[in-house]
């Protein structure tokens, strides 16, 4: 049994980062709504809570309130900023407007307590840490000791060491909070008493077991795309229950230059899987024909894909002697659902959603598909899975792949999807590619991509007036793929990419670089 702990969201926008933290400290944990149901929560059979920040003021009557359940567990609890205020006004402490608002980097002093690692309690001075909040605790709870404070913040963390109930105004989940991931990682083991059990080693025998036990005899397919989501998910169920697993693999037109070659050798020939090709280039041109919302795009292409899906199904009798699939042969579809997609699929009640929402891989699944899903990277951050991939044996190109969307170029062809607009795309991408490889920064660029706009410009080219289209350049650094900062690529590396793209691509006559840094909803980064 992997140890883990429970972290309810409240709101925060660093809600995921904490859970982030808790895993880097080795610890599993899931992140559950606030409201989420109690059975729900202690089935994790969590060895402590985290309790994140929020928007709200826990005075005001449609605020959200601390679950029952928290305290009567007896559970070690840490709570952060709202989570801090939440568990003051639950145990009869006072909160109210803070005379002075803290937002941003504040010097904190601390007072000798259980919950700070050795790397705090030894310093002298104050250390650097990140507030964001309007409210302030003004009356302790009974039980409870002042730990913290700060020049606005008189009780910037408070401790009641005799039941383990800690809380501190700050965040030590973000990185400008000086030594916050070691106060994290020792809450969790050494308040919380959880072993440094969540390791690749232990998280693919997991994975295994729960795949066998979803399985059963039945037969998965999975749709492999060439990216580590889907790659790592098809060996661990190629792992898990071997020649049951076929994969496909669905040329849809859509994918980067030299990848269909790429996922054929590395999956058939060295990994050994049982691999369907099928080239449906046309299928899919005709199914987006005229389209340009991005949506209706991921829609389209979904529905193709399980189409696609079935179709290998009856043609290579998978499930059944006769060619149709039985009842009680109903094949599993293994997809790369991350954890990231999990969360966000939430809606605005923030209760959990049984469907992910259409950004993640084609999107647009259909109700009536004849398969029942296997995600087995369910629970996991991109780290991980990539992690998991290099301990599977997984070769580099594709455990450091950059992240592609299901739906693959037709999100980065804004506007109609057409064969010319797609080779055009293609080209210019794949020199983006190889100019970034040759100058060492594939993986200092977490994802960098070439986006094709719907829109001409009028240049000159050769003494020759011209009206062709406009290459976007998108290159970010991120360490979670849920915040992202422009990378900083040289500009001499940018003159090359520009001046080839120009020069080599027919139909384009300017390069523009994109700075902004999150990735706008209609041009999507994995």
């Amino acid at each position: 049994m992997i140890d883990g702990i429970a972290v309810l969201d409240f709101g925060s926008q660093y809600s995921q980062l904490i859970a982030r933290r808790v895993r880097e400290a080795h610890v599993y944990c899931e992140l559950f709504p606030w409201d989420a149901p109690r059975d729900q929560v202690m089935a994790l059979q969590p060895r402590g809570f985290i309790l994140s920040g929020g928007p709200n003021s826990v005075y005001d009557p449609a605020a959200p309130a601390l679950p029952g359940y928290v305290l009567e567990s007896n559970l070690p609890v840490l709570g952060i900023c709202y989570g801090m205020q939440l568990l003051a006004h639950a145990l009869g402490g006072r909160v109210a407007p803070a005379l002075q608002r803290e937002y941003g980097e504040a010097q904190l002093e601390i007072s000798g307590c259980e919950l700070w690692p050795d790397a705090i309690a030894q310093l002298r001075s104050p250390i650097t840490v990140w507030m964001s909040h309007g409210d302030r605790i003004e009356a302790l709870p009974p039980g409870f000791k002042v730990i913290a404070r700060t020049a606005h913040s008189p009780i910037a963390g408070m401790a009641d060491p005799a039941r383990r109930r800690y809380a501190i105004q700050f965040h030590p989940e973000v990185n400008h909070t000086q030594h916050g991931r070691e106060i994290i990682a020792h809450f969790v083991h050494a308040i919380c008493g959880c072993r440094a059990s969540w390791t690749p080693a232990n998280i693919i025998e997991e994975s295994v077991q729960k795949i066998r036990a979803q399985v059963g005899r039945r037969p998965v397919i999975c749709g492999l795309s060439g990216g580590v989501d889907s790659a790592v998910a098809a060996t661990l169920a190629h792992k898990a229950v071997g020649d049951q697993l076929t994969c496909v693999f669905v040329n849809t037109g859509l994918l980067r230059k030299g990848e269909p070659e790429q996922v054929v050798e590395t999956f058939e020939r060295e990994q050994g899987m049982r691999l369907i090709a099928v080239d449906a280039c046309e299928e899919f041109l005709e199914a987006l024909g005229g389209v340009t919302d991005p949506e209706e795009k991921r829609r389209r292409i979904g529905e193709k894909f399980i189409r696609v899906f079935e179709a290998v199904v009856r043609e290579h009798g998978i499930g059944s002697k006769h060619g149709k699939a039985r009842d009680d042969a109903r094949p599993l579809l293994c997809q790369g659902t991350l954890y990231p997609d999990v969360i966000e699929s939430r809606g605005p009640e923030r209760q959990a959603a049984a469907k992910i929402k259409t950004h993640h891989n084609v999107g647009g699944l259909p109700e009536d598909m004849q398969f029942e899903l296997l995600e087995p990277l369910r629970y996991l951050f991109k780290d991980e899975v990539r992690a998991l991939g290099a301990a599977l044996g997984l070769p580099d190109a594709i455990v450091w792949r950059q992240p592609f969307p299901g739906p693959g170029l037709a999100v980065r062809v804004l506007g109609e999807v057409t064969w010319a607009r797609l080779e055009r795309l293609r080209a210019a991408d794949a020199i983006v590619q190889e100019e970034l490889r040759r100058a060492d920064l594939m993986r200092a660029t977490s994802q960098a991509f070439a986006v094709l706009l719907p829109v001409r410009t009028v240049g000159v080219m050769g003494d020759e007036r011209t009206y062709s289209e406009v290459i976007a350049i998108r290159a970010v650094t991120t360490d979670d793929f849920m915040t992202a900062d422009w990378a900083r690529i040289p500009f001499d590396v940018l003159a090359r990419i520009s001046t080839r793209i120009v020069n080599e691509v027919l139909g384009v006559n300017r390069v523009v670089f994109d700075l902004t840094t999150k990735p706008p909803a209609t041009i999507e980064w994995e």
